[in-house]
């Protein structure tokens, strides 16, 4: 039977053929065309730009040639792709805003910040710069392997001996195929520092090498906002960082301020921006802009924001970093070809890549130098033979038929090689005099040390690290000069919205249930003592404001639980509410467990050293600590005091380090010492005894006792009653302290130790929900030994749960309505009918003073 005839079609499987063909294509971008190669910080195309002009010997100590014809060269040879992509990135490679250090010189229209194209290549001229020379120094030594172009008729390097880091230097970016690199430009006297580091500890941290690497150095200046993105980069590869305009805010004689904006964000477009800024006035984004205009030239950049008469500079330029593009984030992703295959690399893992292709770089120029003397001095050593018998030499040529037979004469007489015989024939008549005699002899004995000296350094890596330190050295004496961009410390938590936020007074109110709002302070009017009040709260029956302050939407609340730790947030952030609204459940606000309670709300205005917190336990331990130790908390809360098993934080108070404190507790025990006796401690200290406890006793109160202020004891069966100062002698911590009233089964233990001085009302909550308010006058002031007044009468079964301090009558004074400092304690009166009440609570007495309004 007859074969059938091929078709010449080959059946293949569609699926595998497409992932096949797409895999190489993928690998192909990868490779040889959007990632840099760690070793020299190119691509490709830079590559075989900056060789094209080496080969064409268009350098910086030359004259410029038409881009056209580099462009022409580069596509022709070695790149086998557009001639527009190849000019557009020599056109980058000439800019100064996108290159740190340029590596192409150029001559003509290069183009703007503004987003100008440069010229057509027919206008242009170019030449390497004279950093650039640096990358290709020593090419021509074998420093690197070549492999053919695309048409196999040329020859191209694999890599650059960059003998600077310029992955690091000038950065680089490019999306490839399911992965992208964006790596930026670095300040070269730094960068170079950071390699010398590695070299002399390769065991060297990121935290150490940042030591000499601050971060990015941007061509456009700029401010970077923090180093926690940096850091983060540097140790994963991967991180982000937040990009400020550099401003000045200036002040006409009008009395209008002038914002100037001299350098913006990298890779920001000038012109898009200042069209970005006039679409947010003329929407009516942004207000207070009354003129924008552009007046950079030669010298530099100057955006000229005039701003209205009425407006704050400062506000608009936070509303101008929110919405535009003069604050802008940088993701770092530092992903680079090692050995050809893609990795994200640390900060010390390009520095290494580096370092070791510098190494291979010195060995092999060591090497090819060390080959080029040894190969002169054996050429040197056949001419000295050749010297020393002159003579016989020149008897044995001219008796010689040809130049052949000459030269295995004298490899047989004088026993010379092939080349040294042969250099003998060729060496001219006038080699004979004595001076070149005396030259050969110099230039001998002068390449036996250079060999040795060059055997010395292949044979020891530590003198490979000294060459490369000198001539980085040397570069970077050379090319560094002055960083551009700042870095500021604090990072993106030094702008949040506060700085959009004008500095008002204000209000929170936090309730016994768990409700926090925050009010304008001049919700409440001024009225004069006697005065009904307004409505300050929206309450349930049962609920009532526990703890109320006077602050700032500036200032910083902190809340401390009962399970030790504390949270923190500013002022603004607490959601604001309508006079009658209840507010915001506190655990939608703060990460707080079940098992959390708010124990303490304290105003804090600065972080002073001279400032402290008291804490003190249910198990009387107590401790110090200062207010700076609190100064940065996480959104899931900070501890702030270690406690022991079963052991809950009762009280915490704000003092200036000279206050008396007073600790009581529930079968009757009171101990009045000065804080200063208590060291202060650090912050996740457990502190030292307070006062010293009986068997079943537990502190149910801490208060600081100030001149003229009474005690007051409620019992949990509703007995009550107030006990001058002066009755209670000063004691040092850690005792059993003294009866501050008598314990029967008619009162009950005590469930509160207060200290009043006459302006408050006392409000009592039972284990049922009854709530009853009275006059803190009402309340008699007898001895310390005595049992206390009824104040609640209560069933079989219902006891006292909480006693709360009130302060009654007293309104936010006018001037503090208007913002003006006053130390004076602010609460809100109470709408009986709705038993809705302010409460002070005991930590919010803070002596500060609020900013005054618009500061």
């Amino acid at each position: 039977m007859a074969e059938r005839p091929s078709s010449g079609v080959e059946e293949i499987n569609i699926s595998t053929e497409m992932r096949t063909s797409f895999l190489d294509y993928a690998m192909s971008v990868i490779v040889s065309r959007a990632l840099p190669d760690v070793r020299d910080g190119l691509k490709p195309v830079h590559r075989r730009i900056l060789y094209a002009m080496h080969d064409l010997g268009i350098t910086a100590d030359k004259g410029y040639k038409k881009s056209a014809r580099i462009v022409g060269d580069v596509i022709g040879k070695y790149h086998p792709h557009g001639d527009s992509a190849v000019y557009e990135t020599m056109v980058r490679m000439a800019q100064d805003f996108s290159y740190r250090y340029m590596l192409v010189d150029g001559h003509g229209n290069f183009g703007s910040v503004d987003g100008d194209s440069a010229a057509a290549m027919r206008y242009t001229e170019s030449k390497m710069s004279k950093i650039s020379m640096e990358l290709l120094r020593d090419l021509n030594k074998n420093t690197v392997d070549y492999r053919d172009n695309y048409d196999g008729q040329e020859k191209e390097p694999i890599v650059l001996p960059s003998r600077f880091p310029n992955l690091l230097v000038n950065g680089t970016s490019g999306i490839a195929v399911g992965m992208a690199t964006n790596i930026p430009p670095h300040h070269l006297g730094e960068t170079i520092d950071a390699v010398l580091a590695l070299a002399d500890n390769p065991a060297i941290t990121t935290e150490e090498l940042m030591e000499h690497i601050e971060g990015p150095d941007f061509p456009t200046g700029g401010i970077i906002l923090g180093r926690s993105g940096i850091r983060r980069a540097y140790e994963t590869g991967k991180g982000s960082v937040l990009i400020r305009s550099v401003v000045d805010i200036e002040t006409k004689p009008n009395g209008k301020e002038v914002i100037i904006v001299n350098e913006i964000p990298f890779q920001v477009n000038k012109a898009r921006l200042i069209e970005k800024i006039a679409e947010l006035v003329r929407d009516k984004k942004i207000d207070g802009i009354t003129d924008l205009r552009d007046e950079s030239d030669r010298n530099g950049m100057r955006i000229v924001i005039e701003v209205r008469r009425d407006a704050s500079a400062s506000v608009l330029l936070n509303n101008l970093y929110k919405q535009t593009a003069m604050q802008t984030s940088f993701g770092l992703n530092m992903l680079a070809l090692v050995d050809g295959r893609p990795k994200v690399l640390s900060l010390k893992e390009i520095l290494f890549h580096y370092l070791e292709h510098q190494k291979v770089v010195i060995r092999r120029r060591t090497q090819f130098e060390l080959t080029k003397a040894e190969d002169r001095a054996h050429i040197l050593e056949g001419l000295r033979i050749a010297l020393d018998h002159i003579d016989a030499i020149i008897a044995l040529i001219r008796g010689s038929q040809t130049a052949e037979q000459a030269r295995n004469g004298l490899m047989t007489d004088f026993n010379l090689t092939e080349r040294q015989s042969q250099a003998i024939l060729d060496m001219r008549l006038q080699r004979l005099t004595g001076l070149e005699r005396d030259k050969i002899e110099e230039e001998y004995q002068a390449l036996v040390k250079l060999i040795e000296e060059l055997r010395y350094i292949l044979a020891n890596e530590y003198r490979i690290l000294e060459i490369i330190k000198e001539e980085m050295l040397e570069i970077k004496d050379r090319f560094s000069d002055k960083r551009r961009t700042e870095i500021t410390t604090g990072g993106a938590e030094m702008f949040e919205d506060e700085d959009l936020i004008p500095v008002e007074a204000t209000v929170l109110t936090l309730t016994h249930n768990g409700y926090i709002k925050r009010l304008p302070a001049n919700t409440y009017r001024s009225q004069k003592r006697g005065g009904r009040g307004v409505q300050g709260m929206g309450t349930n029956e049962d609920d009532f404001v526990e703890h109320l302050l006077y602050t700032s939407t500036h200032d910083t609340i902190l809340f401390f639980t009962n399970k030790g730790k504390v949270y923190r947030k500013k002022g603004y952030q607490i959601p604001e509410y309508g006079r009658t609204a209840k507010g915001l459940p506190l655990v939608n606000l703060l990460e707080i467990s079940k098992e959390e309670k708010v124990t303490a709300v304290i105003r804090v205005k600065e972080f002073k050293e001279d400032s402290f917190f008291f804490f003190t336990t249910r198990e009387g331990l107590s401790k110090r600590t200062p207010v700076t130790n609190y100064a940065n908390i996480r959104q899931n809360g900070l501890i702030a005091i270690s406690l022991r098993e079963e052991d809950e934080l009762i009280s915490v108070k704000l003092t200036d380090g000279t206050k008396e404190m007073v600790i009581g507790t529930k079968d009757g025990a009171l101990i009045r010492f000065p804080e200063t006796d208590i060291r202060s401690m650090g912050r996740t200290a457990s502190g030292v005894r307070g006062i010293r406890l009986r068997e079943g006793d537990a502190v149910v109160g801490m208060e600081i006792l100030d001149p003229n202020d009474n005690v007051l004891v409620i019992t949990e069966k509703g007995y009550g009653k107030q006990t001058k100062e002066s009755e209670y002698r000063v004691q040092s911590r850690g005792g059993m302290g003294i009866k501050t009233c008598q314990i029967t089964d008619k009162n009950g233990p005590l469930v509160a130790v207060r200290t009043v001085n006459g302006t408050e009302d006392i409000m009592l909550i039972t284990v049922n929900g009854i709530l009853i308010r009275m006059d803190v006058n009402d309340i008699s002031t007898t001895g310390r030994s005595t049992q206390g007044v009824r104040l609640i009468r209560l069933g079989d079964d219902e006891v006292v749960a909480t006693v709360a301090k009130v302060k009654k009558d007293i309104d936010v004074p006018e001037e503090l309505e208007e913002g003006e400092e006053d130390n004076a304690e602010t609460t809100i009166n109470e709408n009986s009918e709705a038993n809705e009440s302010v409460v002070d609570d005991q930590v919010s007495s803070i002596e500060e003073t609020p900013e005054k309004d618009g500061e």
